[in-house]
Parts: C-alpha cells; sequence; structure tokens
C-alpha cells in the first residue's frame, strides 16, 4: 500500500495471484470496503489502513468550527473501526487516530488534518522497523537448511513493511542460511495458496504449497524443521487468534517435536485480553466455503460453517517473535514487558 497525494492506494489481494490490479481509495467507507472484503488483509496491513482511512475521512469533511469537524470525523473512525471484528491492529490504529484528535482539539480543521496525517504516517512508519526488528529475531531461531512451515500469509502483503512470519524468512536467507518454506494452502480464501506463494516467488525463496490436510503427514516424516505464522489478536496470556486451521497445525507441531513460533508486533498483542476466549471470532459468509472463488464445489442449498480464525492455547506456543525480542512462557510476565516497551519506543519516536 502506499499513500499517494490524498489517496490511499492497495494491491487488491483477492486479485492476486492472475493480476496485480491497484484500488485508490478516496474516502474511509472505500478503505472500510476493502478491509471487509480482503482487498487489504493481515493484522498489521489493515491497522495502517484503517489510519490512513481516517485521514481520508478528514480530507472529506467540511465542518469549519473544530468541535463539529472532530465529532464528524470521529463517527468515521467508528465505522472503520467495525469493519472486521478479531485483527487488533485496527482498533488500535483507530484509538491512536482518535488520541490525535483529543491533543488537538479545539484547533482549525487543517491543523486536525495535518496532524492525523502525521500520525497515520508514524504507524506505517512503525510497522515497517517491527517487520525489520522481529524478522532479525527470529532469523535467530531458524537453523541452516531449514525447511519452515506457515499458515495463511504473514508476509509483505499482511504488512507495511517485509512482513512477521516471513520476515523471519527473509532475514534467515539474508543472513546466508538456505530456507525452503512449506506453504499451507490455507482454505478456504486461499491465502498461502495464492499469496504467499506468490510473495515467496517474487522473493526469490524456494516455496511449495501443501494442501492444509497434508501438514500431519509431512510432520510425521520428520520434513518440517520449524513451524513459524502470524497472528491477529494475542491475548495477555500468549493465547493466539491466527487464521483458521492454525490450532490444528500447532497440535501437530507438539505431537511431532516441531517447535511452533509466532511472529507479530507488539501491536497486536491485546493486553486487555486475558485469555484467547475472549477474542472475538469473524464469522464469514459461507458461500466462501461452497463457492470458492466463485465456483460451487457443495450441492445446491447446502450450507457451511466459515470461522475466519481460531485461537491457538499459548502452552502450544515455543516462543512468540516482537519487535522488541523474543517473549516466552511465561507469557503474562514476557508480553507485558515486551508491550511497554514497545510503547516506550513509539513514544520516543
Amino acid at each position: 500500500m502506499r499513500w499517494d497525494d490524498g489517496t490511499l492506494v492497495l494491491l487488491d489481494q483477492t486479485k492476486l495471484p492472475d493480476e496485480e490490479v491497484y484500488l485508490r481509495c478516496e474516502s474511509p467507507e472505500e478503505v472500510a470496503a476493502a478491509i471487509q472484503r480482503l482487498s487489504v488483509r493481515g493484522a498489521p496491513a489493515i491497522g495502517v489502513a484503517a489510519a490512513y482511512g481516517a485521514v481520508l475521512a478528514a480530507n472529506g469533511c467540511r465542518e469549519p468550527e473544530p468541535g463539529d469537524f472532530r465529532r464528524a470525523v470521529s463517527g468515521k473512525l467508528e465505522m472503520l473501526r467495525a469493519a472486521r471484528p478479531t485483527a487488533v491492529n485496527l482498533p488500535w490504529a483507530i484509538d491512536r487516530m482518535l488520541g490525535v484528535l483529543d491533543r488537538v482539539a479545539g484547533r482549525d480543521p487543517a491543523a486536525q488534518r495535518a496532524a492525523l496525517l502525521e500520525e497515520a504516517q508514524a504507524i506505517e512508519r512503525e510497522d515497517v522497523d517491527a517487520c525489520e526488528a522481529l524478522g532479525r529475531f527470529g532469523a535467530e531461531l531458524i537453523p541452516d537448511r531449514a525447511t519452515v512451515l506457515t499458515h495463511c500469509n504473514a508476509g509483505a502483503l499482511a504488512t507495511a513493511g517485509r512482513g512477521t512470519a516471513l520476515a523471519v524468512v527473509y532475514a534467515a536467507a539474508a543472513a546466508g542460511k538456505d530456507v525452503r518454506v512449506l506453504s499451507d494452502e490455507t482454505r478456504p480464501l486461499l491465502q498461502g495458496a495464492r499469496l504467499t506463494a506468490w510473495e515467496c516467488q517474487k522473493m526469490g525463496v524456494p516455496v511449495t504449497v501443501l494442501c492444509d490436510n497434508a501438514a500431519g503427514w509431512i510432520l510425521s516424516r520428520g520434513d518440517v524443521d520449524r513451524i513459524v505464522v502470524g497472528a491477529d489478536r494475542i491475548a495477555a496470556n500468549g493465547d493466539v487468534a491466527n487464521k483458521i486451521g492454525t490450532y490444528p497445525l500447532a497440535v501437530l507441531a507438539r505431537e511431532h517435536g516441531v517447535p511452533f513460533y509466532v511472529a507479530a508486533p507488539t501491536s497486536t498483542v491485546d493486553l486487555a485480553v486475558a485469555t484467547g476466549r475472549e477474542i472475538p471470532i469473524e464469522e464469514r459468509s459461507p458461500e466462501e466455503v461452497t463457492s470458492p472463488r466463485g465456483l460451487r464445489v457443495t450441492p445446491e442449498g447446502v450450507s457451511a460453517l466459515n470461522p475466519a480464525f481460531d485461537v491457538t492455547p499459548h502452552e502450544l506456543v515455543a516462543a512468540i517473535i516482537t519487535e522488541q525480542g523474543i517473549a516466552e512462557a511465561p507469557y503474562v510476565e514476557s508480553l507485558a514487558r515486551l508491550v511497554r516497551e514497545g510503547s516506550g519506543a513509539a513514544r520516543s519516536g
């Protein structure tokens, strides 16, 4: 994504890998729609997009009085907040933008617009830096000649930078390690087959796609050295919400003695949520399952369950890789410390 003189330009991920189509969002409603239909997806990317959506809301507001301007823009921010429920980076970014409005309350609309743009650009820069840092930390956990299994897409397409889980792979490769990726196809929307494979190919990283239900057999043969996934929300105790199918992968990893790592910036950690049971899980349209990419695969009249995420208990997580360092159990302590350090770094920056 990029900010282009008052327009948010997004690579439409629903078109990949067949077409590279860019959307030009000029209103917060267009940004919200892009988030909802997954044209932009991935927790950090959603947060950055929402921040720029707030700027678009301010740019489109014509209220001349400071108080009226703030109220109008705040309403648009709440609309953006409601676009998707699970990824915490979305409300996190909206809260930051509301905090800016609080700080500049009473100033003229032009000053408020400028402050919102500055904050959105700061959120984007922070994400780019976080991806680089967590990639470096995570690369230390990847041995040479390693096969890394991942699920969904946690790369550059999911962030403003080089990614989270895939940033670990890219950093390991940059350090001279021989690394290859096994990518679960990630049904029903095939983010692994469509997006992770496309991205790894672009980055020159060897990648092989496998059916989701092949992972257990591949692990049993000893063909996987590490599993690294991203996250959409991490509870205070280390429970991890990520793309549906992550939880059984973690169970299989424990059964076969393969380290299961989560890579995510501290902005994805929600200390207000004690455990994963409190994380809202998005339910998406049954048609994504019954007619993936427009092709019906079930009998007419048959519906489907379509939870977009599941929760992996912290006991199955070997470590959580962040831009502030690597958190290990007990996560209640290590995550809280790293979030504090991340908040301090953001304020000083």
